[in-house]
């Protein structure tokens, strides 16, 4: 499958001039504005140089892996709506500011999306998670619904769906047709995802206009097997076993 040449862009201070900096691969632009692609910082770059490698061990992907999803889901809550708030500061003055306009959850399509459950969490006091589970039946090639547990009140809530790897985005597409089945309204839905493709992200640009996608990187594209390239492997392998 041919591809376009990967964008390569100089990273590090922006007050260092571009010629005492190193050229990096960076992600590739997506015409949807439904479609946010992280700041390709010096910092995100070499975090993810550090888990694309083969080299990098389980316990390092871990760490490494932890703190690209922490900045996704940083980043996710940037896109909730907030309501005008002022409070009253220990000194008697007040403070005008903002609060999170409604309750949130999180969602992970089973198994690679519990890997940022972690994240969420360490954000979001408290919040409640669901689980779907969708994998390729053997026999179409399609995925399939196994398994959905969701708060009862989903409905109510904005949704953060999490899938690090978003290749033909068919698993992820069925996973938001699950949450719509629950009376999630497309716009409450957040997908949060390492690594798309320009595919993926075509695909569920086009399909769910309303809904916003937060990704760190799109990738060059897939191969004949329908895996990211260059990509990283198997999330959920190196994470969880290898």
């Amino acid at each position: 499958m041919a591809h376009t040449k990967a964008p390569s862009q100089c990273v590090g201070p922006e007050y260092r001039p571009d010629g005492q900096k190193p050229t990096a691969t960076v992600s590739t632009e997506v015409s949807h504005e439904n479609v946010h692609i992280l700041p390709q910082t010096s910092q995100l770059i070499a975090l993810l140089t550090t888990i694309r490698d083969q080299k990098t061990n389980r316990a390092d992907f871990i760490f490494y892996s932890n703190r690209i999803i922490r900045l996704l889901v940083e980043e996710g809550l940037n896109h909730l709506p907030v309501v005008q708030q002022t409070v009253t500061t220990p000194v008697g003055r007040s403070y005008s500011g903002v609060n999170f306009q409604g309750k949130i959850c999180g969602v992970s399509i089973m198994r690679a999306g519990e890997a940022m459950e972690q994240g969420l969490r360490e954000c979001c006091r408290s919040v409640r998670i669901g689980k779907i589970l969708i994998q390729r039946d053997e026999e179409t090639s399609k995925p399939r619904l196994f398994y959905a547990k969701l708060p009862e009140d989903i409905a109510d809530r904005w949704v953060l769906l999490l899938d690090p790897m978003l290749a033909t985005g068919g698993s992820a597409l069925m996973a938001v047709d699950v949450l719509r089945s629950h009376g999630v309204p497309e716009e409450r839905i957040l997908f949060l995802n390492l690594i798309a493709s320009p595919e993926g992200a075509n695909n569920f640009a086009q399909k769910f206009p309303k809904l916003r996608v937060v990704t760190a990187f799109v990738d060059q594209g897939l191969d004949g097997k329908n895996y990211i390239v260059p990509g990283l492997g198997d999330f959920g392998d190196r994470y969880y076993t290898m």
